[in-house]
């Protein structure tokens, strides 16, 4: 099971840090990436870290502004998200899988419930 927090309004600008805490043994050996879904849009990738190698991947619309992480110890996925534009307003999910292309959301087994971000311009 995985439950994302940290959601909220924001204005243009701002930050904020979402959090994924996953429960189930083997958290390190799942791809652990966080993708968005704005209203009336398809679910985006947002980024992601790759399990069997270490890499981490981002979507190109939030390059240099968004930071993945995670702390296997206490099973958690985070995305720290900074100067917040009013297109990054979505309902963003965290999604654990074990393989597949790490950017489609069909290669994932495991969803969180999802919590929304709101940037006000």
């Amino acid at each position: 099971q995985l439950v994302e927090s940290g959601g909220g309004l924001v204005q243009a600008g701002g930050s904020l840090r979402l959090s994924c805490t996953a429960s189930g043994p083997a958290f390190n050996t799942y791809t652990m990436s966080w993708f968005r879904q704005a209203s009336g849009k398809e679910r985006q990738f947002v980024a992601g870290m790759d399990w069997t190698n270490g890499n981490i991947y981002y979507g190109d619309s939030v390059k240099g502004r968004f930071t993945v992480s995670r702390d296997n110890r206490k099973n958690t996925l985070y995305l720290q998200m900074f100067f917040l534009e009013p297109e990054d307003t979505a309902a963003y999910f965290c999604a654990g899988g074990r393989s597949g292309d790490i950017r489609n959301a069909a290669s994932y087994i495991h969803w969180g419930q999802g919590t929304r971000v709101t940037v006000s311009s």
